[in-house]
């Protein structure tokens, strides 16, 4: 039976003779030499000290040695590969040095030329969609009213035709401070601006009135606690629906382009009689057959609800101090976000109200 054989050398074994780890290491270090940025030194590290590199595979040939011929081949492939990784540390230091200095010349940044680092601003669509409807009407001649948004109940209500039992009184529409004994509200309409007019202005007046409103709404896709309405009075002698009808298609022409007119239908408000829902014509399918059965918009009425509006009630004119007799007004109520929501495609209410900067960007600085 033979015994194991001590007399194994392990030079005969190619990559652990002495002149091949010594080619290896020069190759290594020749190559860390030449390097000449970051990402070369990390290809020669992946070349000359990676898990595939020569010195790595030859590594791998000492556990197949005798006991007695590893230590010799180990120290040998160990110190090649010491030698390696402190060149290779080395060069990383000098390089990123490079890199770094490189860096300041080429990234130099003269502060004190003129810069634009600032985000262009932009307008809320709310207050330049609020200016766009005012100068509609301004440019008719007509002036812009504005009025508290806290306001006293005899305004908001009485005035206005609103008796004391009107649910719109209770708490679920309105929005009462304390003390309740004050009688003050935040103003479910704008339509308190109409009877401030009426009571400091003789006839003949011609105002239209945009303002934020507050009602007890619940808070989701359509509907909000707080809004924004745009109010017109108008107060002369001989003024009929014909006017109001006429002054509505204006304003839609004008918000919407050319071809989209109104329809009134019958309804009720109290400070007016007689009283119409206002129907803005479809903008997207124009009420054109063969297209109004298939629009999402309207959903197939060729039509879309707007607003209200009506010849004022003699009763509010007799409260404001206005003769009936003589003078005669109408008057009309929309949303503003509503409208706006029909002019931009806007689908969620609450994107106009959470102050994302990207939705109001969208808009510039004006509509």
């Amino acid at each position: 039976m033979s015994g194991p054989n001590s007399d194994y050398d392990p030079v005969e074994v190619t990559p652990l003779k002495a002149e091949e780890v010594e080619a290896m290491r020069e190759a290594a270090l020749a190559a860390i030499a030449a390097a000449a940025d970051l990402d070369q030194l990390k290809e020669v590290r992946l070349a000359h000290a990676g898990d595939r590199s020569p010195l790595a595979l030859a590594n791998r040939e000492i556990g197949a040695l005798p006991p007695q011929a590893r230590k010799e081949a180990g120290q040998r492939v160990g110190q090649a590969r010491g030698a390696v990784n402190q060149a290779l540390a080395a060069r990383t230091e000098v390089l990123e040095a490079e890199h770094e200095e490189r860096m300041l010349v080429e990234e130099t940044v003269d502060v004190t030329l003129p810069v634009d680092r600032l985000p262009r601003g932009s307008r809320h669509p709310i207050t330049t969609g609020s200016e766009l409807i005012a100068d509609v009407f301004v440019a008719m001649g007509w002036e812009v009213a504005e009025g508290p948004v806290v306001e006293a109940e005899w305004l908001n209500f009485d005035a206005l035709n609103l008796g004391a039992d009107h649910p719109a009184r209770t708490m679920q529409d309105t929005f009462w401070t304390e003390p309740a004994d004050h009688h003050v509200v935040l103003r479910t309409h704008t339509s308190p601006v109409q009877a401030r007019t009426m009571l400091t202005r003789t006839p003949p007046i011609y105002v239209v009135c945009p303002g934020r409103v507050f009602r007890t709404d619940e808070y989701d896709a359509t509907h909000s606690p707080m809004f924004h309405q745009v109010e017109g009075l108008v107060v002369d002698e001989g003024i009929t629906m014909a006017h109001l009808k006429g002054s509505l298609d204006h304003f839609a022409t004008a918000m919407f382009g050319e071809g989209i007119d109104t329809r009134f239908r019958p309804s009720y408000f109290p400070f007016t009689e007689p009283s119409a829902e206002v129907d803005l014509r479809c903008f997207v399918c124009r009420g054109v057959a063969g297209e109004v059965e298939t629009c999402r918009t309207c959903r197939g009425e060729g039509w879309i609800e707007w607003g209200g509006c009506g010849v004022v009630n003699p009763r509010v004119l007799t409260a404001c101090g206005i003769d009936p007799e003589r003078y005669t007004g109408f008057a009309f109520g929309m949303g503003i976000d509503r409208t706006l929501m029909f002019r931009h495609g806007i689908t969620d209410l609450r994107d106009i109200f959470e102050g994302d900067v990207r939705f109001a960007a969208a808009f510039g600085t004006e509509i």
